[in-house]
């Protein structure tokens, strides 16, 4: 579609909040898509202040109600705290806008399946920002394992933290954020969910809770200390996650994939792959591509998909496989049993 017709799409976000000026990247990424920053709805009237002066002439409003009443803006990108997001996400469907809520896409199965329940209805389109899709480390870990680098996939280790007392921010909050898992978690999911393709079977976790909770502002509501899942596939395969504030001695990487015929590791910036020659070990390591565009990327699939009905890389759908992990896995933690996955 011709660049002229892409730019009357017309883009809003909800919330502008000072956390990593989130408000004014979406903006930006999706103006660099070619869809117009048309409105921002805020709760707190310096950031809806500080909005308004960095986009001048965008429609400001306190509440969503009022975005949806008195702005013509077609697709709404929601960057509040998690527990928020279903219910933000069916009001603009409700309204009759597209959206796009930030990662994760909710904290519950079930919340996933009304907002994608209500997407389908009004034949909307609902995305996660899963930017994070198109990383050089995850493209790099594609490229060689999808050559045949290590065998055939066996199982994924992801894991990430150190030790450190968590932050006395709505994301340490277990009831808002989640839980533990929900930050990078739900990343190296999407990261690791790309490499096994292959229905989930069943999911198990496990948590310790109890060590910082004294310390925080959020008492007994703080996330867990760590938490570890892991999910069996159908195929055979299997993944394991572990997220922690307990980790004195923290593993290199984030992602180790092992395979029939070696391992890949790999972090942010750099990769490794080991394989065997008879009795000796072969390392080959480098760096990983810079991490650029994929914000514009992921939000000029969202508009081509909108406007010229291309395929949409990150549908609901899929978002919804590593929220489905991350429910069963903190369900299981809690009854002490394995649980069975609702198709995945």
């Amino acid at each position: 579609m011709p660049e002229k017709t892409r730019k009357k799409l017309k883009g809003g976000v909800v919330g502008y909040g000072g956390a990593f000026n989130m408000g004014r990247h979406h903006l930006e990424a999706m103006r660099k898509a070619g869809v117009r920053p048309a409105a921002v709805a805020e709760i707190d009237p310096a950031r809806l202040q500080e909005a308004g002066e960095d986009y001048p002439g965008i429609g400001l409003f306190d509440t969503v109600d009022r975005m949806l009443r008195e702005s013509d803006v077609d697709l709404i990108t929601i960057i509040t705290p998690h527990n928020t997001h279903a219910d933000l996400a069916v009001q603009c469907l409700k309204g009759n806008r597209h959206v796009v809520c930030e990662k994760p896409l909710a904290i519950t199965t079930a919340e996933c399946d009304r907002m994608i329940a209500e997407a389908k209805k009004r034949k909307l389109t609902l995305s996660t920002y899963h930017n994070r899709h198109w990383d050089g480390c995850i493209t790099e870990a594609r490229k060689r394992i999808e050559r045949g680098a290590i065998g055939d996939i066996v199982r994924i280790e992801a894991h990430m933290g150190v030790q450190g007392q968590p932050r006395d921010w709505w994301r340490s909050s277990k009831s808002i954020s989640g839980g533990i898992l929900y930050d990078w978690g739900v990343h190296l999911l999407e990261y690791s969910l790309q490499l096994i393709d292959s229905e989930i079977v069943e999911v198990g976790g496990f948590a310790k809770n109890g060590f910082w909770a004294p310390k925080t502002v959020w008492g007994d509501d703080t996330n867990e200390d760590e938490a570890f899942a892991v999910v069996r596939f159908k195929s055979g395969q299997w993944l394991t996650l572990c997220i922690t504030s307990l980790d004195a001695n923290p593993k290199p990487g984030w992602v180790e994939i092992t395979g029939t015929k070696g391992s890949y590791l790999f972090g942010g910036d750099s990769w490794k792959w080991i394989t065997r020659n008879r009795d000796e070990t072969v390392l080959r390591e480098g760096k990983n591509p810079p991490w650029e565009g994929e914000s514009k990327r992921f939000y000029k699939n969202v508009a081509d998909h909108i406007l010229d009905g291309a395929p949409l890389v990150i549908t609901p759908e899929w978002a919804r496989r590593p929220i489905h992990i991350l429910d069963l896995a903190a369900r299981s933690a809690r009854s002490g049993r394995t649980l069975k996955a609702k198709y995945g």
